[in-house]
């Protein structure tokens, strides 16, 4: 039997810029939301801000659910190495204490390179996963609309 993996990630914007991961595929460089897997036993709120640590290397401030995604791997153009993969992905407004703070971490994800802030201008030409939430960044702000968004690549 097949799991359904649950996750967590940060949206900050800081400034009319949005913080996110730096990543490097075969295909290129492209860019995700802070945030990954919840453990057993974990809160959301507690492996949201364990893996800020690691991949941020700062704490973050939890705010307000801001939408919920699933990515079923079948569906979308890594169905080739995903086909069998099926995440839940809960997105939370967060701020940082201290923006200057902001380091290596201590434990990055796989395809991880850096973490860099994009100007919400630039999304367009960036290659942000999923691409389906770029509309939703207007005027320094985040508005989907809904909180529940369905499976998004």
């Amino acid at each position: 039997m097949r799991h359904i993996r649950t996750a967590a990630r940060a949206l900050i914007i800081i400034d009319g810029k949005l913080l996110t991961i730096q990543m490097r595929d075969r295909s290129g460089i492209f860019y995700i939301l802070p945030g990954g897997g919840q453990r057993h036993g974990e809160t959301l709120h507690e492996g949201l801000k364990r893996e800020c640590l690691e991949e941020i290397g700062t704490e973050v401030e939890i705010g307000p659910l801001l939408y919920v995604r699933e990515y079923i791997g079948k569906n979308h153009e890594f169905h080739k190495t995903h086909h069998a993969f099926h995440q839940v992905e809960s997105v939370f407004r967060c701020t940082l204490p201290d923006p200057d703070d902001i380091g290596p971490g201590s434990e990055h994800d796989k395809k991880q390179i850096g973490v860099e802030w994009i100007p919400l201008k630039e999304l367009a030409e960036r290659r942000l996963l999923p691409e389906a939430i770029k509309p939703f960044f207007k005027n320094d702000h985040f508005d989907s609309g809904s909180i529940y968004l369905g499976d998004l690549n």
